[in-house]
Formats: structure tokens, sequence, C-alpha cells
């Protein structure tokens, strides 16, 4: 999830950063026979853009958020253990280190025109989201990972369901765990969120929730 939401984030933010800097240098603009401060529509146009990366980063704080909320339940959980402190760890840095960033943007955003800071606010959200998301984990085991009937719930820095309906087969390899559709879908879970000592009893509890007979087990035998 991440991943995907910062490579969108990316994607639309060299468009903004390049519509800033004509606004911000007042560079003059050919096709509209004017120069930059003059645009037509320059704060709706920075209002705009920031509802879109601001709405981008709420959904991801909320599906973060609820994933964490759902591993809170623990009694609907068939296995459920706090996520290795080895993964604990890189989840702090990546947080910490991904904040810093959407900052640096927010405030490179304003520094070179005021008049984007719809724009740049929106950018403060995920430092927010993250340095709070953070602290909480600091403060008690809050990234978990569980096995319910019907799926697998991974939720530290993303969330990752991983539902046992057409499953076909589960394969471990050097650090994420695979797990392959009859439909051709593959998805992962890296290993290291899992304690080297649980990843036994983690694999015997997704053998007692599927068909042996039809989802096939590789290199899960520890």
């Amino acid at each position: 999830m991440n991943s995907f939401v910062n490579s969108v984030l990316l994607f639309l933010l060299f468009p903004i950063m390049l519509f800033t800097i004509v606004v911000g240098f007042d560079i003059p603009v050919e096709f509209l026979k004017t120069t930059g401060q003059f645009v037509p529509y320059i704060f709706e146009s920075f209002l705009i853009s920031g509802l879109i990366v601001a709405i981008i980063n709420v959904r991801r704080s909320v599906k973060r958020w609820t994933g964490v909320f759902l591993l809170n339940k623990e009694a609907k959980y068939k296995w459920i253990k706090p996520i290795n402190a080895e993964r604990k760890k890189r989840v702090y840095v990546y947080n910490f280190m991904e904040g810093l960033v959407f900052l640096a943007i927010a405030w490179a955003l304003f520094t070179v025109s005021e008049l984007s800071w719809p724009t740049a606010l929106a950018f403060c959200i995920p430092f927010f989201d993250n340095l709070i998301f953070t602290i909480f984990g600091m403060a008690k085991p809050l990234w978990k990972i569980g096995v319910t009937s019907k799926a697998i719930v991974h939720a530290d820095r993303e969330v990752n369901v991983i539902y046992f309906n057409g499953l076909q087969k589960v394969e471990s390899h050097l650090d994420a765990i695979f797990f392959e559709y009859t439909n051709g879908l593959k998805l992962y879970i890296p290993t290291n969120c899992i304690s080297e000592n649980d990843l036994a009893e983690f694999y015997k509890v997704i053998e007692n929730q599927v068909d042996t007979s039809k989802v096939y087990f590789i290199n899960t035998k520890k």
C-alpha cells in the first residue's frame, strides 16, 4: 500500500512542483501570453491539487489505522502475534524518514510560492500521521499479524489482507512469504514480521484453515 501511494504522490508532485516554480519565479508562459504570477486560477489550482493529495493521504491513514484497530480485537483470531522486533525497528526508521520527506516537500512548495499553501498543507498530513502512528507503536504492541478462518491480516507500515479463498500455493522464499491464487494473483508478506520461533506455528495454523489437497506449501517446513 505505502509504495503504491507514494508512487502516486510522486507522480502528482512533478506537475505540482513545476506549476509552483512557474508561479513562484514568475516565469513567462508563452502559450498563455502571460507570466507565472498572472496565470488564471492560481489559488483554485493549488486548492484542487491540495484536495487530491489530502484525499490520497487521508485514505491511506484511515486504512492503516483501521487495520491496526482490527488486529486489536484479538478474540477474533485463531493465531495472533506482535510483529518481530527487527521489523518493528525498520518501521520506526521508515516512518520517520518518510514523514521527513513529506515535510521537506511541503516546506519546498511553500518556500517557492506562498500561494501553494493548500497543497503544502496536504503534504504535511503524512508527516503528522506517521509521527503519531510511530509514537503509538513505540508505546504499546500496536503492530501485529493474525490469522482468522478466512484470511491473514498484517498491519504495521502497510496493511495486508491475504484471503484463503482461491488460494493455490504458499511459498517461502528469501525474505518473503508468497501467496499465489488460481486466477494468477500473487501477494506476499515479509517474513521478518514474524519471529523465527513462530514461523512453524504460523504455517501450521494456515494449513488448518485451507484444503491442503488444493493448496501447496513449498519451503514452509521449519
